[in-house]
């Protein structure tokens, strides 16, 4: 049987590139399209070693730098990628990747981290980036989403089979598509991520710094409290805003190998996340380092933390998306540091080890191929 893997771009590593990394561990032999691929060479190991078949993206002005500037053309790319020979076509599809044209005779299973974010939920929060500021670029931005909204619910039908990484993104893939998924939680590397030192007394947020992940309610937070340290790890459009709005407590360090990045959540009080994210691998790598999570009580984080309502919590969760929010969060959880265990953290984390990932992926993988099959 010939797979191929089709993924939207290999730019940096981030969780939906764990989670390739994962299907190519359950079939190695398959080949890997992505509309882009320009990703570090010392990172290219952890894709045995492959290189994708790109599309005509890989090739256009910039398109390392920014790719996400080409948005509109996504859909023409991904429809130009030839998986004709193919027996199993896997999309991991957090916007186009599900749109991959196959034919009669081939199945199309798709690993779905999102329905199109772009144009969907986060639309509003989007078109408040400073980069879309002024009626003209808002207009076009406006007639983009609608664009990709409309092209995104036509191409829901192609996959026979669909699996989302929570419960939150089924449910959105049953408001917005009409269509069922199976649930599979992404793959956390449990193994890289272990407890470590001891506690120091500061607080952590790393991300990519850009607008949706709301980095900027966290510094904000940080300037009312000038007794605590923050340290921000990650790069992105967003750093030189955030930066000249940090207070003195707040260091920014730029984007850090995987070591540093989990010497600092073993050491680190907690780990401060502020975005309504679909899943969210690194809340759950926090607490496989045994380090609880400060994070916005919407979306995925309310499958991958205990809050304080139940025993042996590993998370505190606020309600409004503000610096005030945080604040409240932050300071209770200082009022209940006690009740937080580096055990329980890890424990926790062990629910969405990679084993289990690829047991129920291929499960899943196994069930469409019999369904097409009967």
């Amino acid at each position: 049987m010939r797979v191929a893997i089709v993924h939207e771009w290999l730019i940096e590593w981030a969780g939906s590139e764990q989670v390739v990394q994962q299907i190519l561990e359950c079939y190695p032999d398959a080949d890997l399209f992505a509309l882009a691929d320009f990703l570090p060479e010392a990172r290219r190991d952890r894709i045995l070693g492959k290189r994708a078949r790109t599309s005509f993206l890989q090739h256009m002005p910039r398109a390392r730098q920014a790719l996400w500037k080409y948005l509109p053309l996504m859909p023409l790319a991904v429809r130009h990628l030839d998986v004709s020979g193919y027996d199993l076509v896997i999309s991991s599809s957090h916007a186009v990747a599900k749109g991959v044209r196959t034919k009669p005779g081939q199945v199309h299973v798709s690993y779905v981290h999102s329905p199109m974010r772009y144009a969907w939920d986060l639309e509003e929060q989007y078109l408040q980036a400073p980069e879309l500021n002024g009626p003209l670029r808002q207009l076009v931005a406006k007639r983009v989403f609608r664009y990709l909204r409309d092209w995104d619910v036509r191409t829901s039908v192609q996959p026979d089979a669909l699996a989302a990484n929570s419960r939150f993104v089924a449910q959105r893939i049953a408001r917005v598509w009409k269509r069922d998924a199976r649930v599979i939680w992404p793959p956390v590397n449990t193994d890289r991520f272990v407890p470590g030192a001891a506690k120091e007394e500061f607080f952590l947020c790393a991300s990519r710094l850009q607008y949706y992940k709301r980095i900027d309610i966290i510094v904000k937070a940080f300037a009312s409290l000038p007794g605590h340290r923050l340290v921000v790890i990650g790069d992105g459009p967003e750093r030189r805003r955030l930066e000249a709005m940090a207070t003195r407590n707040v260091t920014f360090l730029g984007y850090q190998p995987d070591e540093v990045l989990v010497d600092h959540l073993q050491r680190s009080q907690a780990l401060l996340f502020a975005a309504e994210e679909d899943f969210g691998i690194l809340p759950v790598e926090a607490q496989a380092c045994g380090t609880p999570v400060l994070a916005y009580g919407r979306g995925g984080a309310l499958e991958t933390l205990r809050g304080l309502d139940e025993s042996d919590p590993t998370g505190v969760f606020f309600a409004s998306q503000t610096d005030g929010g945080v604040i409240e969060a932050l300071e209770t959880f200082l009022a209940q540091r006690s009740r937080f265990t580096a055990a329980a953290c890890r424990a926790n984390a062990l629910r969405f080890s990679a084993p289990r990932f690829r047991e129920e992926f291929q499960a899943f993988v196994r069930d469409a191929l019999q369904s097409h099959n009967r």
